[in-house]
């Protein structure tokens, strides 16, 4: 098929498309804010632009001709959007309407939108399944719910079939160190951990050591970026064999907490952290982990990373070569 990755340069994105790129014709369409153009493997073909350009994205579709849409580009940093909602409603929900405009323009076939666990908000239970309630608790995470809402509004109107899966916490790297998350200034746990433990920050905090749990920090469901990759393969081959259009969680089903994570990064990197203990943070749920039978029985869906010590070394490996900050 020919596919559009918008955010295919991006964390994610460049992930799935290297996985894409075996198969099929893709194109990828950035605005290399957050992502990069080296992350891009496998030929695919990279158009930079915003998808607020109406111009450029129409001129994109009109020459792409594409049977589907893998929709990853976002804004994602959930402190930003408390301080700045606009950007995040602008970017996350006013730029989803653009995309299916053209999507509905050019007769596209199928949609993968990357969703995120936090339309879930700080849900009763520790683990969720997609019919806990929604209830985001801050404008990243309603920003997506929204998009959700619009997706399966408009695949109800439209001839479209879609899968929407909504992330846990994905951590790793590509395991031939190839590409990873490159954000500077990243606040994802395993990343920062793995620059802490490199010597590249002076130390790392713990935000709450008070909480419910066994030794009183969050727990997390953490999966491993190939992993995630994979079920958006495999999304796409559940909607080109005429299955329906689904909402999914995408995470292994159990978590760790942070201390058991910084534990793991110790471990594996052979050295000990620098960490301090500070108050919560607001909006932190105790716990939270997918029930992800949904994804395993519909996509028969194996992870191969599902090991806490792999993703650490994977993310370690890559931190060790990364091109933004190795320099």
């Amino acid at each position: 098929m020919k596919i559009l990755v918008t955010g295919g340069a991006g964390y994610i994105g460049s992930h799935a498309v290297k996985l894409l790129t075996s198969v099929h014709d893709v194109t990828v369409f950035d605005n290399l804010s957050t992502g990069n153009a080296w992350a891009v493997l496998g030929g695919a073909r990279l158009v930079v632009g915003d998808l607020d350009d109406d111009k450029t994205l129409s001129s994109l579709f009109d020459q792409g001709n594409f049977d589907a849409v893998m929709h990853f580009a976002a804004s994602i940093v959930v402190p930003e959007s408390v301080k700045d909602p606009l950007k995040y409603y602008a970017n996350n929900t006013c730029n989803m309407l653009n995309l299916l405009e053209q999507v509905a323009r050019c007769g596209v076939r199928y949609f993968v939108f990357s969703s995120t666990a936090a339309v879930y908000g700080i849900p009763p239970t520790a683990t969720v399944s997609e019919d806990t309630p929604l209830a985001p608790i801050n404008p990243y995470g309603a920003s997506k719910m929204m998009s959700e809402r619009i997706l399966g509004d408009f695949a109800a109107a439209e001839a479209l079939k879609y899968v929407a899966l909504r992330y846990f916490n994905v951590a790793g790297a590509d395991p031939r160190a190839r590409i990873g998350q490159a954000t500077p200034n990243a606040t994802h746990l395993i990343k920062v951990a793995c620059e802490t433990a490199l010597g590249r920050r002076p130390g790392m905090d713990i935000y709450g050591t008070d909480y419910p749990t066994a030794d009183g920090t969050c727990i997390r469901d953490y999966i491993h970026v190939e992993d995630l990759a994979e079920a958006h393969v495999l999304a796409l081959n559940h909607l080109a064999g005429g299955s329906r259009n689904e909402v999914m969680n995408c995470g292994y089903g159990h978590g760790f907490s942070v201390r058991e994570v910084l534990a793991a990064v110790e471990r594996v990197a052979g050295c000990t952290l620098t960490v301090s203990e500070g108050p919560r943070r607001a909006g932190d749920p105790p716990a939270l982990v997918a029930d992800s039978r949904r994804i395993r029985a519909a996509f028969d869906w194996r992870p191969r990373y599902d090991d806490l010590d792999q993703i650490v070394r994977h993310a370690l490996a890559w931190e060790r070569v990364n091109p933004v900050t190795s320099k």
